[in-house]
């Protein structure tokens, strides 16, 4: 996203930059201080000053060194940037809603300015609306119409690239079954004025033209046949080479990418879009270059033929073809909201079965069924309305095409009559005239099928250009885990413009554990999130052994790292396979004895299939506490360097967490931990706590340390305390 327009010489005289003062921001405001919207307003901020500039004219100044913090409020469709000078807050300016991203960004960037470093923030996050046409972006960040690189042609021809060789095949059998079938008429004719029509007939002659014609139409059955399975090859193999391509990348996009996205979407894209795509290929793609073929022979020899009655037939061909690109924008409208309404269908259903025991708990399901009910309804009203459309726009165009054939028949039919023509060729002719209509109509079919390619492609194209998270060329490093964590300035929102955390500073040495605690949302889970890789913080740094950790490689990192998260997942599957998760390759001796522990290895074994034990999705054949220390087993199988526990223990009960934490102390012993608990008794052996609260480290310390100085962290202690004394009267 830019941060820095481009400023007129004009505008950066009259700036009259001090000394060694630069420019680090430039980006416009369009709503004024009486809320009009403006188009000539921009917002400079240079090392020293922040400076509003309007119609070419300096309007406000602000120095940097008066201001404490910035922050870009929200407001309803759009903002205010408001600094806070002393003790009173100043409003700076507003803009509209598309600037609020951006002006997330300078506020963050006035506030490292302000406290006296020089980094300059940068973007990450892409454009949504195109700055040449004003048109809204694709998710890739790509401009459809101004992008003429990532035209449809183009994306297909590369995407059919590596199959050249059977394609080729497949277009030598299309040129095959295009000669076979031009060749057909012409011995209906000598049949019909050799033989028939002739007194003195040879009658081999005409068991040549039968048998010609019968191995002929022999001929075109076995090409077609052995057409059709080579194109339904070659669709299923694009198809299933493109799903796993899009599966891969799904699985190295960062995780907000995912998060952002409904999962029906996302399925939708891996298996209905490429479904598309094997369609097209099957039963478009492989008739496509014959009909082209035997289109473009038809005409020339319909011409050599006699031109007039060529002409003839050809007069409607350009009333169909225009009916045809008229409606085609409309066709692409109207099957790309096809396919949203479908999502929508999906991404409920996927919700609904996800969280079942939800609805079933509050006794939702006539609730769940009429929401469902409905969008299925809208689905179904706009499939409908599609169908219908293309019912009737379908036989109109048909209709149009065939009404030569009727000029073709009056015409030919009077030369025959007055004997200017052979009744054969006028048969051959009508032939041609009905070949030529037949594939005209196929042709104007294509739109339909097309459209449903471009739409998919597009879908599938919108995905595979978001960029990798950890995965390019400067993520190779592969370094041993000592242990040392470092975060330096580091800044993170989900939202750019609803930051999670700010400005944390926090060095940890090789196997120090370190308790994370707080009110809830306050960002303790976001913390970690961001240790393990699964986002890249906004600014700042974090480094992993002296190593930024978008530096490293991710899978030779996350090998390294154990990890056990509040909501436990398990995957469908034994019990065996979800330990080895974490170590595919793990002996079945090192499994159980993670499984011991872990305090998990007694209740497998009671089971009747032990740890060949089927749990069902997501483990729902398991109590909370089991799935929990199947999850411990699974992070201590790797042995790892690094340890994130997020309320690891909170799913056990009394006894079995006391096992848990002597397990979980021999698992902690040389290994640097981060521990999320509420319950802060667990964190006793933590050699240091932080407290973060508002976005950033309230505090930090031994557990003594902070009971002493009576902030957040004593007033938390003494809430659980009193809850427990309560509890136990």
């Amino acid at each position: 996203m830019n941060l820095k327009y481009d400023i007129s010489p004009e505008v950066k005289q009259k700036l009259n930059l001090r000394g060694e003062e630069r420019i680090y921001y430039s980006i416009p405001y369009d709503v004024s201080d009486e809320g009009k919207w403006i188009s000539d307003g921009m917002l400079i901020v240079t090392t020293l000053r922040v400076v509003l500039v309007r119609a070419g004219e300096v309007e406000k100044s602000y120095d940097l060194k008066d201001i404490v913090k910035t922050r870009a409020e929200v407001t309803v469709g759009g903002g205010m940037l408001i600094a806070r000078m002393g003790e009173k807050e100043q409003y700076i300016t507003r803009y509209s809603a598309k600037h609020r991203t951006r002006y997330a960004y300078i506020a963050r960037g006035m506030n490292i300015l302000s406290r006296g470093r020089s980094e300059e923030v940068e973007s990450k996050e892409k454009e949504k609306i195109c700055p040449t046409c004003h048109r809204a972006l694709s998710e890739s960040g790509k401009c459809p119409h101004c992008d003429k690189q990532g035209g449809f042609f183009k994306n297909f021809m590369k995407m059919i690239e590596p199959y050249w060789e059977r394609i080729l095949w497949i277009n030598v059998l299309m040129l095959l079954a295009a000669g076979v079938t031009l060749a057909n008429p012409h011995l209906q004719r000598i049949l019909v004025d050799d033989v028939l029509k002739k007194a003195d007939g040879d009658i081999r002659m005409g068991i040549l033209c039968l048998f010609g014609m019968f191995v002929l139409g022999a001929g075109i059955v076995v090409i077609n046949v052995a057409k059709s399975y080579y194109c339904t090859r070659l669709g299923a193999r694009i198809a299933k080479d493109i799903r796993e391509r899009l599966f891969d990348h799904l699985q190295k996009l960062p995780l907000q990418f995912v998060n952002d996205r409904r999962p029906g979407e996302l399925m939708n894209r891996v298996v209905n879009d490429t479904g598309h795509i094997r369609e097209f290929m099957q039963d478009t793609f492989c008739n496509m270059f014959t009909v082209a073929f035997i289109f473009v022979a038809v005409v020339l020899y319909m011409l050599y033929l006699n031109w007039k009655m060529a002409l003839l037939s050809f007069l409607f061909v350009p009333v169909g073809v225009w009916m045809t690109m008229a409606f085609r924008k409309s066709i692409h409208r109207r099957f790309h909201l096809q396919y949203l309404k479908e999502d929508d269908v999906s991404s409920n259903l996927q919700d609904v079965l996800s969280g079942m025991r939800v609805v079933k708990s509050y006794g939702k399901e006539e609730r769940e069924k009429d929401r469902f009910n409905e969008l299925s309804d809208e689905y179904a009203r706009v499939a409908w309305n599609n169908e219908r459309f293309w019912a009737l726009f379908n036989p109109a165009v048909h209709l149009t095409l065939g009404s030569g054939v009727f000029l073709v028949l009056l015409y030919g039919g009077s030369k025959v009559i007055n004997e200017e023509m052979t009744a054969g060729m006028l048969m051959q002719f009508m032939t041609y005239t009905t070949m030529l209509y037949q594939y005209v109509q196929w042709m104007t079919n294509m739109p339909r099928q097309i459209t449903n390619l471009i739409a998919s492609m597009e879908r599938i194209n919108d995905v595979m250009n978001q960029e990798e998270y950890g995965h390019g060329e400067e993520a190779d490093e592969k370094i041993e885990i000592v242990g040392k964590v470092e975060f330096q300035h580091a800044s993170f929102g989900y939202k750019s413009y609803e930051p999670v955390l700010e400005d944390i500073n926090l060095t940890v040495k090789p196997g120090e554990m370190i308790g994370i605690v707080g009110p809830s949302g306050a960002g303790k889970s976001t913390l970690i999130n961001l240790l393990m890789g699964l986002y890249e913080i906004d600014d700042g740094a974090l480094l992993i052994d002296g190593v930024p950790i978008e530096k490293l490689e991710r899978e030779h990192f996350h090998q390294q790292i154990g990890v056990v998260l509040q909501e436990t997942f398990l995957f469908s599957g034994t019990i065996l396979n979800n330990i080895r998760f974490a170590k595919p390759d793990a002996t079945y001796e090192e499994v159980v004895e993670a499984a011991k522990l872990a305090n998990a290895h007694e209740f497998i074994s009671k089971m009747a299939d032990g740890y060949n034990t089927y749990v069902g999705e997501k483990g729902f054949t398991l109590s909370g506490g089991e799935r929990q220390r199947i999850a411990i087993a699974r992070a201590i199988l790797t042995q790892p360097k690094l340890l994130i526990l997020d309320e690891a223990t909170a799913s056990l009960d009394t006894e079995s967490e006391f096992m848990i934490q002597q397990a979980l102390e021999r698992l902690i012993s040389g290994r640097t931990t981060f521990a999320i608990a509420h319950r802060l008794s667990t964190l006793k052996n933590a050699d240091r706590l932080i407290v973060i609260d508002d976005h950033k480290i309230a505090e930090a310390g031994t557990h003594e340390e902070l009971v002493e100085q009576k902030g957040l962290y004593y007033r938390l202690v003494k809430a659980q305390l009193e809850m427990q004394a309560s509890k136990g009267a």
